[in-house]
């Protein structure tokens, strides 16, 4: 194996060596990488910002791909308007950079997104969303290398099933992203587009559905995620996470009046997955799982702290602990092993299980470990 080991290379900072690790930085070596890989018939793992994987103690026993391709192109999206413009982003471009860059080039979309760690190739695999925003609104197509074909492809946004946290990449479909294109719109004098969230006007001082300055609203995000220790800070440990670990879980409305009246509780699109189960019940499928008519999504974060796992909670003995900021991260304490954050997250997901009957769903991919 080599003698890097990923803990290096993602923010749990946890896992062993690969096999071999090749680090690509332009689309032609990325391709090339790729196929010579998947020829060989070897284990392979693709690693972008490593925001999002939690690999084994162990190591990885094939190839890890790290890819490290960077560039942005912009053009005018003449289909939508005058005012979008089409964003053509390398896969291993960093998701802040691009938001950053976003924001100085007067583009609204993904203002509400700033700080979310990790590459742009991985974001619409994970369909990343915050504060009133989601990557699905803005993606329009990525493009993809497939690992049985080999062939390069435009794959247009709605027919990569995006819901919460998902998309068709986490139901099976292999390969590699190459590039993502958004569609971002121009509102003039450097606005955002309308504030969604809740939490977030309130932070501005404002109404929502109320525009502001694009630099604005990357601030009051960025301070917003700083105070959950969701930026990532050298100097404060609570940063050495995977960000939120657990999905907040989608229910039906009926399983959600069970709760306690103070459980939050949001309103969402009956496309989504209903991810409840009774205590005891077999795990479905999550294709097969009916979404209902009437769906709600928990706080994953407020079921955690009232199943009686704090802030700061650690299983004596170990290195993993819960945020001291936020009850939804794992965090590395210093020298924590993968075991022992698979320990704590198994723990916090049996104290949910038998507190409120709802099994919670790890977010990160886990490598060489089962939760």
């Amino acid at each position: 194996m080599t003698s890097v080991p990923l803990s290096t290379l993602t923010t749990m900072q946890v896992g062993g060596p690969a096999r071999e690790l090749i680090t690509v930085t332009t689309r032609e070596q990325l391709i090339e990488v790729a196929v010579d890989t998947w020829d060989s018939n070897e284990p392979w793992l693709i690693l972008g910002g490593g925001s999002n994987t939690i690999v084994a103690d162990e190591g990885f026993d094939g190839t890890v791909i790290h890819v490290a391709t960077t560039g942005i192109e912009r053009q005018q999206d003449i289909s939508r308007s005058p005012n979008h413009s089409t964003i053509r982003v390398a896969a291993g471009e960093n998701w802040d950079n691009l938001v950053a860059w976003s924001i100085s080039e007067g583009l609204a979309g993904i203002e509400a997104l700033s700080g979310i760690p990790g590459s742009t190739g991985a974001a619409p695999i994970q369909n990343i969303g915050a504060y009133g925003q989601e990557l699905s609104s803005v993606l329009t197509a990525v493009e993809f290398l497939d690992r049985y074909t080999q062939e390069i492809s435009w794959i247009p946004a709605a027919d990569l099933a995006l819901g919460y946290r998902d998309s068709v990449f986490k139901q099976g479909k292999e390969g590699v992203v190459l590039t993502v294109e958004l569609s971002l719109a121009s509102y003039g004098n450097n606005l955002s587009a309308p504030v969604a969230f809740p939490q977030l006007a309130s932070a501005l001082g404002v109404e929502l559905g109320a525009q502001v300055a694009l630099a604005e609203v990357r601030d009051t995000v960025l301070k917003l995620r700083a105070s959950k220790g969701m930026v990532l800070d050298p100097s404060d440990p609570d940063t050495a996470s995977s960000g939120s670990f657990f999905m907040n879980p989608i229910v039906t409305e009926n399983f959600a009046r069970n709760l306690p009246a103070d459980a939050p509780r949001f309103p969402v699109q009956k496309t989504q997955q209903d991810r409840v189960l009774p205590l005891g019940a077999d795990v479905p499928p999550l294709a097969s799982v009916d979404a209902g008519p009437n769906l709600v999504k928990l706080s994953a974060a407020w079921l955690i702290e009232n199943a009686g796992v704090k802030k700061g909670y650690s299983i004596p003995g170990s290195k993993a602990g819960i945020s001291t900021k936020h009850t939804l991260a794992i965090t590395n304490r210093g020298g924590a092993t993968a075991a022992e954050v698979v320990g704590l997250a198994t723990y916090v997901q049996a104290m949910v299980q038998s507190h409120f009957g709802i099994i919670l769903y790890p977010e990160p991919n886990l490598i060489g470990v089962e939760i």
